[in-house]
């Protein structure tokens, strides 16, 4: 399943260039768990840079749809990058983050919340003032301490780095990282 996922994302790309339509029909009989509703982030990169990401965090389509429809706008609608071109398509790499539903956390304070998150296992949604970002798991990879992940996702919701004092509303989740 893992490698037909990455040959579906790198489809829907490539038709955008030239490649071959997409055969949904064929893609549902290879594996039945395409028509499944589950949510996916694509994100692009290129020698190890960001180029694009984009997901959704619950489901509300067909895995297979959700992954066509997340692979294109990572490579042609991330509003922080230009649209993929072709002449960069051969040096892009598309990697998959399967996520598992979200579930709100019932924290006292940041050292509570502390015990609750655990780096590079949960993926965070942060939600405060009709603000919202997340972070995928693999963020840890670069944003390893406790501080340092939650003052850049602050930022990325357009809040304050020290937003945790405001109590926002925090949900975790889990993601299967496919490359």
């Amino acid at each position: 399943m893992e490698q037909l996922l990455l040959a579906l994302a790198k489809a829907a790309i490539a038709e955008r260039f030239g490649g071959a339509p997409i055969d949904k029909e064929a893609y549902y009989r290879g594996d039945a768990r395409l028509r499944e509703r589950r949510a996916v982030f694509v994100t692009l990169k290129q020698a190890g840079r960001l180029r694009g990401c984009i997901g959704s965090l619950t489901p509300h389509r067909s895995l297979l749809e959700d992954v066509i429809a997340n692979a294109r706008a990572a490579a042609f609608s991330d509003p922080r990058f230009r649209p993929l071109e072709a002449d960069e398509w051969p040096q892009t790499q598309i990697e998959l983050s399967l996520l598992s539903l979200p579930y709100a956390i019932e924290y006292r304070d940041e050292a509570d919340l502390r015990t609750k998150v655990r780096p590079r296992v949960d993926g965070v949604i942060l939600e405060l003032g009709g603000r919202r970002a997340t972070f995928l798991p693999s963020v840890w990879e670069e944003l390893e301490t406790f501080e340092l992940f939650f003052a850049h996702l602050c930022a990325k919701a357009g809040l304050e780095q020290g937003c945790l004092v405001r109590h926002p509303q925090i949900s975790l989740y889990q993601s299967q990282k496919i490359i």
